[in-house]
């Protein structure tokens, strides 16, 4: 079988389907390799023996080799038409993997996923590219599709973003939109030269265990996010302005988060979850809430 872990081979392979390599699909191909490895049997981990994966961006195939060799099934989808005559190439003798050509951002995966899963215990793994990378996480957790983990590989500072603590200083507004949805932990880190091209960024294998229910349940989940998006969107502003200033009464905030036993100088930043959850049902339930839904 094929070496797609060599470069010259790679770039051979490449130049033979006259492909050259997209910007803006932020296309870099996996070629240390450890790194497919690790992550399908991170992937595969908790699971039972049968188990299907969502894989998003295959490129050459790399990953979805080492995806088929631990899973039942493997369904990968691919934006890129050009690539799919040189998966017919690297991924012959693999028949548990399907290619499906389409934009995960547009597809209806719930479908997908009953269609081609059969019922089987489902998982995502994927080499996601930089400017993307939130949309498709908070896509695929929003959706609460019925997959057990989510393992990808993102750049580094895009990790350690996701994966903050709530309550410190490198917490945001998707850090805690992720940790609503799922546990997540950083597993090991891949170096610039792993790719080809290389970025000019390290990355990070991060995993995303799914919740099945909510660590903190709230009367309004939309609510909630508003709320949250409202707080960071002029993060260095204290809570009260920042939710004035989205078209919040700055009175009912600065009552509620003294109800919470918060200081009326906290900021997003310094609130974790759990508060954010109960300072959204204090405000939701007292019938105005301080948000329009055409806030940020």
């Amino acid at each position: 079988m094929s070496n797609l872990t060599d470069t010259r081979y790679v770039k051979d392979l490449l130049s033979r389907h006259g492909f050259t390599f997209s910007k803006a699909l932020g296309q870099n191909f996996l070629i240390n390799p450890t790194v497919c490895p690790r992550m399908a049997q991170a992937c595969a981990e908790g699971l039972p023996g049968a188990f299907a994966v969502l894989e998003i961006g295959p490129g050459i195939g790399v990953l979805t080799r080492e995806l088929a060799r631990v899973a039942e099934k493997v369904v990968s989808i691919e934006l890129d038409r050009r690539l799919l005559p040189v998966l017919d190439e690297t991924l012959e003798g693999c028949g548990n993997v399907e290619i499906v050509q389409g934009d995960v951002m547009k597809l209806d995966l719930p479908a997908l996923l009953r269609e081609k899963c059969q019922g089987l215990p489902v998982a995502v793994c994927a080499n996601l590219p930089y400017y993307i990378t939130s949309p498709i996480l908070m896509g695929l957790l929003e959706s609460r599709l019925p997959v057990e983990n989510i393992t990808v590989l993102v750049q580094k500072e895009a990790a350690q973003r996701l994966c903050a603590a709530s309550g410190t200083r490198e917490c945001g507004a998707v850090t805690l939109a992720v940790e609503y949805y799922a546990q997540a932990e950083i597993l090991f880190q891949v170096s610039r030269g792993s790719f080809l091209p290389a970025p000019k960024v390290d990355s990070t294998v991060m995993q995303l265990h799914v919740r099945h229910e909510p660590p903190c349940p709230v009367q309004n989940e939309e609510f909630l996010f508003r709320l949250i998006r409202a707080g960071f969107n002029q993060r260095r502003k204290t809570l009260v302005n920042s939710l004035a200033g989205a078209g919040g009464s700055k009175e009912a905030v600065q009552n509620a988060l003294a109800r919470l036993g918060l200081p009326a100088t906290a900021r997003a930043e310094e609130v974790a979850l759990p508060v954010f959850a109960a300072l959204a049902d204090d405000l939701y339930g007292a019938g105005d809430p301080p948000l329009d839904p055409a806030s940020p």
